[in-house]
């Protein structure tokens, strides 16, 4: 995720296209008023550490949605104290118990996500599909650790140092009270569905949402808790990040973080010091490899779901689109086509292939990245354009041609929706501007031969890469690892990694028989000679 950057400069408008269609709303559209009554909001503050007030706003038209509690640094004292109280009962609960509520939170997640699609599009401004896109991570999470934690964190037999006679056996311990720091972008897949297993390893949280999208968490809270956590195993608290930030990253046995670089490095050095260990998932600056076998159409189509889901705000999404040259005319006459018919829209229902913004600060930097493309000779060949008429963040889906390197859009981090084109003409030449980043975090690769994809999916320097698709395939394999390399972060998500990273792994080895020592009479030389015979043996057996 980028930080955000000041800009006032405004983008220059396009003349090659009278602006993306609107989405129709349905003939009763409903508003935030009807979704977030003062009953809801007062029944979500209750999950709130803190006594002071803050405001949330709706991106979509920018009015107040929600007065919530603000927690003060003795707040989070407080949520800790309480967190850590509560963990070790938490802690004992058999595992197979504690995976329950997260299948049975699986189930309840699946009946209501009408009522947290509305908060997550409310509270982000994104599309109603591309808010689904969470309701189907959590699931999918939620299903993975529900089946999966007991066997990750089962006791596991190692061959000792000596075979038959030392006992070795892994086991799993939570490592407390997990301290979470989540992102505005995806409010409820990166809250709740990137802490399901701690729980499920035994921990307690407390949770920093971001307070734009607070309901969000606040919702996943109560319904995790309807589900069977018990409520003071997860705290919330609330504030300025200056504030809050640190005090949560300063008391937790274990940090995860969601957000930009620079916070990250300000995270993981926090972290260092006091020797705890953490999982970063930071920025990135992700590319597609259309290669000259591509099926161009089903390239197109997946370019804009890469590069648009969410308003491009999101880690994994597309920003640089590299295609080969001798495809690359008829590749973009289906892309932008795609990209000019996009339909925007605010309404709580399907239908927008592309929603808002989340803050004048997110639309200031995407101006700032267009017009300084534009004014160094960069073409728009679609947007390029805010759309104050749907709404007073929205932006139009933007491609950009002709990209230098001076221009700030071709290495830096936009995080909305443009995406940059660039032309290749080898496949060693495209690797080679892929990987021409600091940062690592996703990537995709479009062929029409499977195994050419994988192949040149394994030469590109990030933790993910999807063959034929933009981003989905891999986030939502959970039983696969998913993160950055480079400056896109540390650690992993899903998979044996995403549930062991909240653990403390302890060796026991029970010592039987003979002593690891001369014994039965051996003298030192006697027993130095046996103990390298036997090291031999073990060797020639084929003994790991």
């Amino acid at each position: 995720m980028t930080d955000s950057q000041d800009s006032t400069r405004t983008a220059p408008r396009t003349e090659h296209s009278s602006g993306n269609p609107v989405a129709p709303a349905p003939a009763r559209a409903r508003t935030a008023a009807d979704v977030v009554t003062p009953g809801l909001v007062a029944a979500l503050a209750r999950g709130v550490v803190g006594s002071g007030r803050t405001r949330s706003r709706s991106p979509f038209t920018g009015e107040v949605l929600a007065e919530l509690p603000e927690s003060t640094p003795e707040d989070v004292a407080a949520a800790f104290e309480t967190a850590r109280a509560a963990q070790r009962a938490w802690a004992a609960t058999p595992v197979r118990q504690r995976a329950a509520v997260l299948l049975r939170f699986h189930d309840l997640v699946l009946a209501r996500q009408s009522e947290v699609l509305d908060l997550v599009q409310l509270e982000t401004g994104k599309a109603r599909l591309h808010a689904h896109e969470e309701v189907q991570a959590v699931a999918v999470a939620a299903r993975h650790y529900g089946r999966k934690a007991p066997a990750y964190l089962r006791p596991k037999r190692h061959t000792g140092a000596i075979p038959a006679l030392t006992k070795v056996t892994e086991l799993r311990h939570p490592r407390g009270v997990v301290g979470q720091i989540a992102p505005w972008n995806y409010p409820f897949e990166l809250s709740v569905g990137d802490v399901l297993p701690a729980f499920a390893a035994g921990n307690a949280v407390v949770t920093k949402p971001d307070t734009q999208t607070a309901l969000t968490a606040l919702w996943a809270r109560d319904l995790l808790v309807e589900a069977g956590l018990p409520a003071d195993v997860w705290q919330i608290v609330l504030g300025e990040g200056p504030v809050v930030g640190p005090e949560v990253v300063d008391r937790g046995d274990y940090v995860s973080f969601t957000g930009s670089t620079r916070t990250g490095r300000e995270v993981a050095g926090r972290a260092a010091a006091r020797l705890v260990g953490c999982s970063l998932e930071l920025g990135g600056k992700n590319a597609m490899l259309v290669l000259d076998d591509a099926d161009l159409d089903k390239a197109a189509e997946g370019a804009v779901r890469g590069a648009f889901s969410s308003a491009g705000q999101l880690c994994i999404s597309i920003e640089r689109l590299y295609v080969h040259e001798s495809v690359a005319d008829a590749f973009l006459e289906r892309f932008v086509a795609r990209v000019r018919a996009m339909r925007l829209g605010a309404s709580l229902a399907y239908g927008a292939d592309m929603g808002s913004l989340v803050s004048e600060r997110q639309l200031q930097n995407v101006q700032q990245h267009v017009a300084d493309a534009v004014e160094k000779g960069a073409a728009v060949l679609a947007g390029g354009r805010a759309r104050p008429d749907i709404g007073p963040l929205f932006y139009e889906p933007t491609v950009l041609d002709g990209v230098e390197p001076q221009m700030a859009v071709c290495g830096e981090e936009t995080f909305g929706p443009v995406v940059s084109v660039y032309r290749f003409s080898d496949t060693d030449e495209a690797v080679g501007l892929a990987n021409a980043t600091p940062y690592g975090l996703n990537s995709s690769v479009w062929s029409g031969n499977g195994r050419r994809g994988r192949e040149v999916a394994a030469r590109l320097r990030t933790g993910t890469v999807n063959v034929n698709e933009g981003y989905a395939s891999a986030y939502g394999s959970a039983q696969a690892p998913m993160g950055g390399m480079g400056d896109s972060g540390l650690g992993r998500r899903h998979g044996s990694e995403g549930i062991l990273k909240y653990t403390e792994s302890q060796t026991v080895a029970h010592q039987r028989v003979l002593p690891m020592a001369p014994s039965l009479g051996m003298s030192d030389e006697a027993y130095a000679a046996f103990m390298s015979r036997s090291l031999k043996a073990l060797k020639t057996l084929r003994f790991r």
